[in-house]
This record gives C-alpha cells, structure tokens and sequence, in this order.
C-alpha cells in the first residue's frame, strides 16, 4: 500500500511538473529547448552548481566603492526603494562611492513586490543611463528589479517577453554579456543576492512570473549583518519565513535525475534542476540555522547573533533552492499575494495592500507537507527533526509530523492564521487555484493537479482545514 500510494504521489508531481505554475521561483522547464539530449536520456543525468561570489562580514558594504573601483566601474547605477534610500544603508554604500571616485546615479522607486511596469520604469533608467555596472541595496524586489534592468540594458533591441519563463514570455536564454551587479541585501530572506532569478507580477493575467537565467545572477553579494539591526520584527519574521520553505522544499524537491525532458544542450539545462546532492547541503545547514535562530532574531531586535545568522542563513537556502528549486509553497504563493485585496502587513512602509512574499509562502506549508511526504517520507521525517525533537516519530507519520511543527513554529511567532486572516473565504478558492495554474492549463486543467490544488489550499492553515470541493 506504501508503495502505491507513493507511486501517486510520484505521478501526480510529475503532473504538477507540466501542469503547474510557470514561475521560475519553482519551475524547472522555462529554458527547455525541444530536441534530444546527447545521452538518449528522457530525464536528465546531470546537474550543476551555480552562484554568485558571496562576502561576508559586519562591515563589508564599506568595500562596494574598492570593488567598483577593481571593476573598472565608471559610471554606476544603485538601486534601491523610497524607504531605504533613507536608512543606513544605502547611505553606507553611497559613502563609499563617493569616497572611491566612482560616479554614480540613484534609482529609489523600485516597487515593493515589483510588477511588470515597475520593471519597465527600472529598465528604461537603466538603458538612459548607459552604465558599466550596477548596485542593488535592499531585500529580494530591489535585487529582482536590478537583475532585469542590467538584462535589458545590455539587449537593448530585445522585446519585454523575450526573456521572460514561458508560457507567458519566450523564455530565451540569455546570450548577452551583462555589466557587474553588486548586491547589498537587507533583507534575511529572499537569497536573492546568490540566484540568477528575478521575479515580478504580471498585471495583465494577474500572476507571478519572472526571468531566471545564470547569466543574470549578480556578479557579488556583500552580506553585511549590519543591516539586520534596521529590519522591524515583522519584516525578520517574514523574510525568515522564505528562508524556512526555500530550504524545506528545494530538500524536498523531485531528484534532479526525476526530472524531464532532458535537456538538449547544457544552456538549456535549468537553473533549477531539483534536488541534489550539493543543494542539499546547504538546504539542511540553513535549516538548522532557522530553527535555532529565528524566534530570537524577531523577539529581540539588539540579538545580533541571532539577526547574523539569519542573515547568512538566507543566502545559503538561496545557494541551495537556487540550484534545486521549490515547489508547491511557493507556487501557490504567488496567486495568495497577487490577488490580495486590503490585506497589508504589519511593520511593511507601503501605499498599497500587500501580503509579504514568505507570508504567503509559509501559510499553505502544513498542507502541502503534510502531501508530499508520501513521495519522501524519510526527508520530511529528518527536516521535522531538525525544527523539533521528534525522537519517537514513526516514518510513515512524516507528513502529519512536520506539519504539526510548522503549525508551532507558526503559532510561536504569532503567525496569521490562514488565508481567512489574509480576506479571502471559499469563495476565493477558484481564483487561487486558477492563479497556481500555467496560462496554457486554464481551459482544461488536469483534473489531479486541480483537485491537488483545492486539496492543499487551506483557508485556516493553524487547523490546516483541507478543503475538497
């Protein structure tokens, strides 16, 4: 029986794999090029490694003007948003051009949770300005919003939608040579500073989309735990939220040697290929990280270690689901902030209503875990153990098991309880499934995916109530 229900569970991921949302936050076939890869394979047999050079230390973000300098940089474009541009920060990082000769031009109206207009607003500063490199200072929007300004900057003949994940863009590769992006994260989150993703929403569908392409990763990352000491509590707890689930669910993602097709030519090899052996490193290093750090990170502000860790902890989940990918968290995330109607988020600085990006990742976590153990109850059973002491646990318990201690994780930080909490009722629950689903599968969804999707979308996440309709 164990093993049949496993084989279920194996194809109905693997239906979700076609049938799911396209976003490059989770999906691994937005650079599929058609053809047959050179081993004859169906799925691949391959992965590989790729991040951006990584600093760390209290203090580092004093060095971006000598590393500009190194660079060659004459002609400097720093990104950031409103609220920022007047913190610590960004002041830091413009004190060290300055103090380094580098001439440079501030771009503060990154949109928190990006869209494609503000992408376009970012992108035609950037293609005016005719830089030779670029710092992003600010959490995973600003990051986002660079990564895509520096690409179509540097093809400036291209269309918007040429690069962006089918199906709702082409989902060309990038073969242009990009100029240098420096990262300055201040968030402890999005991992951002490490990946070569940037994802935004697509006003006209209303869904979440992106660009992923190694080429667009940034070419450093200054992790400087400096900046934590600026971040409110709710903003640590959020954003540690999205380090939780990028860890737990790139360790638990399909094996990279599952997936398919498989790829034609390297370049169309993705940059998220599924579990492996090396992302798993770091995925359940970050973890432990979290479930030792990240209550004390939110309770107390002046817990510098604790913010410290945090920080750091967020760029190695990004090495990890950088490489490996996420899944169903995450891809129901995107239609629960995109479709948010007066919600917003306490200690967030906004003119608009807005769920927090690992809000809206964590909420659905206990259903969707609860899930998936079927496919790798041993991996959902030791991820459990990391987050509590679960000695006497049984392996086909898994699922129940984490879900519960993501339930106590929530409830200890005081956690909104659901998607109820957020405004939406089961009247919501069509729009939210048919925002987890691709453009192509909206006339005729797969019937498993669709009843996967009503099953694990909750409305009381806390008492995880699974609604099949």
């Amino acid at each position: 029986m164990a093993a049949a229900a496993r084989a279920r569970v194996a194809h109905l991921l693997r239906q979700l794999q076609r049938a799911a949302c396209q976003c490059p936050s989770h999906s691994h076939t937005y650079s599929q090029a058609p053809g047959f890869s050179p081993s004859g394979k169906t799925t691949d047999y391959a992965f590989e490694m790729a991040v951006s050079n990584i600093r760390y230390g209290a203090g580092v973000t004093k060095e971006v003007g000598m590393d500009l300098q190194n660079m060659g940089a004459t002609n400097v474009c720093l990104m950031t948003d409103k609220n920022l541009s007047q913190l610590p920060p960004v002041q830091t990082v413009m004190d060290s051009l300055v103090k380094n000769g580098i001439n440079f031009k501030v771009y503060d109206n990154v949109r928190v949770e990006p869209t494609q207009r503000s992408f376009m607003e970012a992108i035609e500063f950037a293609k005016k300005g005719a830089f030779d490199a670029y710092v992003a200072v600010g959490g995973g929007s600003t990051m986002d919003t660079c990564k895509a300004a520096n690409l179509y900057a540097s093809s400036p003949h291209s269309e918007f939608l040429d690069y962006v994940s089918a199906p709702i863009g082409k989902g060309k590769p990038v073969t242009v040579p990009l100029k240098p992006l420096i990262a300055v994260p201040t968030t402890s989150g999005t991992g951002s500073e490490t990946t070569g993703v940037a994802v935004f929403d697509y006003e006209h569908l209303k869904v979440k989309t992106g660009i992923a392409s190694r080429a667009i990763k940034p070419t450093l990352g200054l992790i400087d735990p400096l900046h934590t000491r600026h971040m409110p509590d709710g903003v640590v707890a959020n954003s540690g939220f999205d380090v939780l689930c990028h860890a737990l669910e790139s360790y638990t993602a399909l094996p990279y040697h599952m997936r398919s097709p498989c790829p034609s030519s390297p370049i169309a090899r993705p940059a998220y290929q599924g579990s492996n052996p090396i992302s798993d490193i770091w995925a359940v290093h970050a973890l432990r990280i979290v479930a030792k750090y990240l209550k004390r990170a939110v309770r107390n502000p002046d817990d510098v270690e604790a913010r410290s860790n945090m920080h750091l902890a967020s760029a190695f989940a990004g090495i990890g689901f950088g490489n490996a990918g996420v899944h169903l968290c995450h891809g129901m995330s995107y239609p629960i902030s995109g479709l948010v109607k007066t919600y917003r988020a306490k200690d967030y600085n906004v003119d608009h209503p807005l769920v927090p990006h690992g809000l809206s990742v964590v909420l659905t976590s206990p259903a969707v875990f609860t899930f998936t153990a079927q496919m790798s109850p041993e991996r959902h059973l030791e991820t459990a153990g990391i987050l509590a002491d679960i000695r006497t646990a049984r392996t086909p318990d898994a699922g129940p098991i984490l879900a519960d201690t993501l339930r106590k994780f929530l409830f200890d930080l005081d956690v909104d309880d659901g998607l109820a909490a957020l405004g939406y009722s089961k009247a919501d629950i069509p729009a939210l499934v048919k925002g987890t689903l691709p453009q192509g599968a909206y006339e005729n969804p797969d019937p498993p995916f669709l009843f996967l999707c009503l099953y694990i979308i909750p409305l009381k996440c806390g008492l995880c109530e699974a609604l099949v309709i």
